[in-house]
């Protein structure tokens, strides 16, 4: 019985073992082969045959076909044809304990013993059954030892190239280069092209296509004739190029088109034809309106260019206009030579640059010429380089303005230094009888004493002969010295919010501790009111303060002191509840808010209307609930893991509610109330016992006073603000009865029944609006103009949040998702306290 016959191996894996080997071979031996084709091929495919001459194609051909041919007996010549008892043996390989081979063994001791048999079938038996379930081997088809270049790759990817940008019927045309063939197929013959110029963007033409007389071609058009057949077949004429030819007889010419002449291609298939050189016409550029100011100071120059194929570059020339300048004053001296200013113009990214218009936008602010009369020229160039220049424009340089007399005297005295060094004895006179007297002139101690510094330096350089270097320096202090008086105290206070808003983000992302996010809060608070003072001044001796001014849009705001605190309050609520991804997300609402918003007069506490002052008595209530809830939270905590929330907690008792706003909340209406409950803070919870039942004394006298009566919205929230109050009774007697658990829920009631008695408020003020005749209309003017900066309207309670969801959709149901799978993770291990689990469940059963 044969091993073929016998051996229980799978045929499939078998045969695909033997595939693999088969590979292993072909590849090994034939991949110099296979490299080599498929560079031949991908080099005929990309057409590259057509880029050379004849003579060049064949030899390369030649070489390539012996190295081809070469390879291939290479490859024969190392090929193995694998067998079957080879698979069989790399199979038995994979296998532990040679199952195969063990199967084709006999017997070789122990034939005649029964015993002996059974023990050598037993063995034959387990062998076979692992030789049943032997799996196909991988083939080996690394060539890294024999091809350590990976030369085969890069055959490969020239091929892949080929396929996807030539094509496989380029190949034919070699058969046409085969000496002879042409003669052969159609006697003499010729073929030629016209290739402009690549910046026109025009395409190739095919000459022996153009079966008009006239050629028309840009000019510097490339022109390239092939003549097939005997020499002297076909000849060429023309009189197009610099040199021109008369009866050439090459067999490949070619030739630049500079002017309009005749081409004329004698012999049997000759043509002849009118060619018209097209000029590339020079660019044309001018300035299309006024140089304008912009707010920064900025100079914008709007421009159109134009060409018949694009211009590539464009530049300003700026020069003093000197007939033209006031020689009055610092200006009556004879000016410093300076060169001319040079910038680049600006060109379109995207989109066709024959013709366009662009603004040229630079800031001229520093420079000695602002507000000087200037003559600006300017230049654009084309791919031909070509150049042209537009008419002057006669402008004065725009620059910025400074609206300050003390900093536009600086400023000018500044440019008359800049004009000329000879200048400086009578700046230094000018700047010293500006400082005789600085009460009533400076607001600023620091910009006298800048002002001070810069002008004994000046003197000093005077006496002893101003350098140019000296006198840069000096007009650069006096720049900043004018900026720091034009701007005030309003930049410093820009750049300190700036720099609290960054430090306090940077805090959320590196972790900060409670003491460190209350410090920065305080900061940001504190930074944010000197930034509204310094704007709200401004306003008032710029004279652009108007309660009734029109215009306020999505993009503008009325908005008080009250309305930027609560959203500082939020912020910092969401940090110490740990959701550091909303607290990012309002704090950048915040910075946003920020730079859009418009400061106007009269929106304080003043105005407000009885319905407003209710809306935030009950806004401050609440603040006032969630801030004794957190507290009671933490006690809780302290009782599960004693000592580990104690430096935390005395962090966090005053910034959220645990003393009242004493800290957090300033301004705010609750500032007293918070000092005197501060001391009671750190009393355990007898001490939040009695500030919830002064929380509950506040709600009910703000209940007597509750507008909306007769109204169902108003009763509605009467009943809210009452079941509100019962919750807030619960809470005191849970306190009181050292049940923090219970007094939590009945918290978490209390500000829910508070969130609804609001709600159903508003509901009634709104109501109210549109029954009286006139303010409804009013008010809702208002309501329509006074958006945020996001474009969301005001809530209900008057503050700058919005009563709108912000998120909407799944993300909602996701985060209660995520919240449930935390409370029942928490629920499942068994270590907490008993009370915390006791508490935790009662959560799962109220959501």
């Amino acid at each position: 019985m044969t091993a073929r016959q016998t051996l229980p191996i799978p045929r499939l894996s078998l045969w695909l073992t033997h595939a693999g080997m088969l590979a292993e071979q072909v590849l090994r031996a034939f991949w110099p082969f296979f490299s080599i084709f498929m560079v031949i091929l991908a080099a005929l495919m990309l057409g590259l045959q057509d880029h050379v001459r004849v003579e060049m194609v064949w030899g390369v051909g030649v070489a390539a076909l012996i190295a081809l041919l070469v390879a291939l007996i290479w490859g024969i010549r190392r090929f193995h044809l694998p067998k079957r008892a080879e698979a069989l043996m790399r199979l038995d390989e994979s296998l532990p304990g040679r199952p195969i081979q063990a199967l084709m063994d006999d017997q070789a001791i122990g034939a005649m013993d029964a015993d002996s048999v059974a023990l050598w079938r037993a063995h034959q038996t387990r062998m076979a059954k692992r030789a049943a379930q032997a799996e196909p081997v991988k083939p080996d088809l690394r060539l890294a030892d024999r091809d350590p270049y990976a030369l085969r790759y890069s055959a490969l990817l020239a091929l892949v190239i080929a396929g996807l940008f030539g094509s496989f019927w380029r190949i034919g045309s070699v058969a046409e280069m085969a000496p002879g063939a042409a003669v052969a197929g159609q006697g003499p013959s010729w073929e030629g092209w016209v290739e402009p110029p690549r910046y026109t963007g025009l395409p190739t033409l095919y000459l022996a296509d153009q079966s008009g007389p006239i050629l028309s071609v840009p000019q510097g058009s490339r022109i390239t004739l092939r003549f097939y057949g005997e020499v002297g077949a076909h000849n060429l004429t023309e009189t197009t190029s610099p040199l021109g030819a008369e009866g050439a007889t090459d067999p490949e010419q070619d030739f630049v088109a500079d002017r309009s002449g005749q081409i004329v291609i004698g012999g049997p298939l000759g043509r002849e034809w009118a060619l018209n050189v097209l000029p590339d016409m020079s660019p044309q550029i001018a300035v299309t309106g006024r140089a304008e100011a912009e707010a920064g100071g900025q100079m914008k120059l709007p421009f159109a260019a134009q060409d018949d194929y694009g211009i590539v570059s464009g530049t300003a020339v700026i020069a003093l206009d000197l007939l033209s300048v006031d020689r009055r004053y610092g200006l009556t001296a004879q000016p410093e030579p300076r060169e001319v200013i040079e910038v680049e113009l600006p060109m379109p990214i995207t989109g066709d640059r024959a013709d366009f218009t662009e603004d040229l936008i630079e800031d001229f602010s520093e420079h000695p010429w602002a507000h000087l009369p200037v003559e600006i020229t300017l230049m654009a160039r084309d791919a031909a380089d070509q150049q042209s220049q537009s008419e002057p424009f006669m402008t004065s340089l725009p620059a910025r303005r400074f609206f300050d007399p003390l900093a536009a005297a600086v400023i000018e005295q500044r440019r008359d230094l800049l004009w000329t060094r000879e200048n400086g004895p009578r700046v230094a006179q000018l700047l010293r009888a500006v400082s005789h007297l600085p009460e009533g002139f400076f607001r600023s101690d620091t910009a006298y004493l800048r002002l001070r510094v810069t002008l004994r330096r000046l003197e000093m350089f005077n006496e002893y002969g101003l350098k140019p270097e000296q006198q840069a320096e000096i007009a650069q202090a006096l720049w900043d010295l004018a900026i720091l008086i034009e701007e005030g105290t309003l930049a410093d206070a820009l750049e300190r919010m700036r720099r609290a808003q960054e430090r306090l983000s940077e805090a959320m992302k590196n972790g900060a501790t409670d003491e460190e996010i209350a410090e920065l809060m305080q900061e940001l608070r504190e930074a944010t009111q000197d930034y509204m003072r310094q704007l709200q001044r401004l306003a008032q001796e710029n004279g652009e303060f108007d309660e009734n001014q029109p215009g306020q849009n999505g993009e503008s705001m009325q908005m008080t002191q009250d309305d930027l605190q609560r959203m500082m309050d939020r912020i910092q609520e969401l940090m110490e509840q740990g959701r550091m991804a909303e607290a990012q997300q309002a704090l950048e609402e915040f910075q946003q808010m920020m730079e859009n918003m418009r400061v106007t007069q009269g929106q304080g506490q003043g105005q407000q209307s009885e319905g407003q002052q209710a809306m935030e008595g009950l806004a401050e209530t609440l603040r006032e609930q969630q801030g004794l809830s957190d507290q009671a939270f933490r006690d809780l905590q302290e009782q599960f893991n004693p000592g580990a929330q104690s430096g935390e907690s005395q962090g966090n008792e005053g910034r959220n509610g645990g003393q009242g706003r004493g800290q957090s909340h300033e301004g705010q209406g609750g500032q007293g109330q918070g000092s005197d409950q501060a001391g009671e803070g750190q009393q355990g919870e007898g001490s939040l016992a009695d500030r919830q039942r002064a929380l509950r004394d506040e709600l009910g006298r703000q209940q007597q006073n509750l507008p909306g009566s007769g109204t169902p919205e108003g009763e509605a929230a009467r009943d809210a603000l009452g079941r509100a109050g019962r919750a807030m009774d619960e809470a005191e007697q849970a306190l009181r009865g050292d049940d923090l658990a219970e007094a939590i829920d009945r918290q978490s009631e209390a500000m829910e029944a508070l969130r609804e008695g609001m709600r159903s408020l508003g509901e009634a003020l709104a109501q109210n609006q549109q029954n009286q005749p006139g303010q409804g209309s009013q008010e809702g003017d208002m309501q329509a103009n006074n958006r945020d900066p996001l474009g969301r309207s005001p809530g209900a309670n008057g503050s700058i949040s919005t009563d709108d969801n912000l998120l909407q959709g799944e993300d909602v149901y996701r985060r209660a998702r995520e919240l449930l799978d935390e409370i029942r993770r928490r629920t499942g291990e068994t270590d907490r306290p008993e009370i915390e689990l006791e508490y935790l469940k009662r959560l799962l059963e109220r959501f």
